[in-house]
């Protein structure tokens, strides 16, 4: 971690240090790669410190936001105007809690799929909005 250069912190108000870390993942077919990611930071951290932040970072993105990009396809929204964008995000979200709240062990998309083609089973998923 190095702290912020008074050049770097001109450009972006209240920065305070510049992170970099190195990660190397191993794919399934048992290739390697490495990355190295910039953050800009608004205090100074540990390295440690600076690793479980990035980490819970990519944790709630992975468990939230992963789920409303590959299953609903929120990326591919093409709603720009007005209220259209936040009230769709709010019906995203709702379908996923109800869908997320049914008991089946069934993945959210397969529980999307089959309401689509059964309707008791639709109205089954509101059963258990309590």
């Amino acid at each position: 971690m190095l702290p912020a250069s008074a050049a770097a912190r001109a450009l972006l108000p209240g920065l305070k240090a510049l992170g970099r870390i190195e990660a190397e993942r191993t794919t399934s077919n048992g290739k390697s790669d490495t990355s190295t990611r910039y953050i800009a930071l608004s205090r100074s951290l540990t390295p440690v410190k600076l690793l479980d932040t990035v980490r819970a970072h990519w944790s709630i993105e992975n468990h939230l936001h992963w789920t409303l990009d590959v299953v609903f396809d929120e990326d591919d929204a093409r709603n720009r105007k007005n209220y259209g964008p936040e009230n769709l995000a709010t019906l995203r979200r709702l379908a996923q809690n109800i869908l997320r709240l049914h008991p089946s062990p069934a993945s959210i998309s397969s529980k999307m799929r089959r309401a689509m083609w059964d309707q008791q089973y639709f109205f089954e998923l509101f059963a258990y909005m309590r």
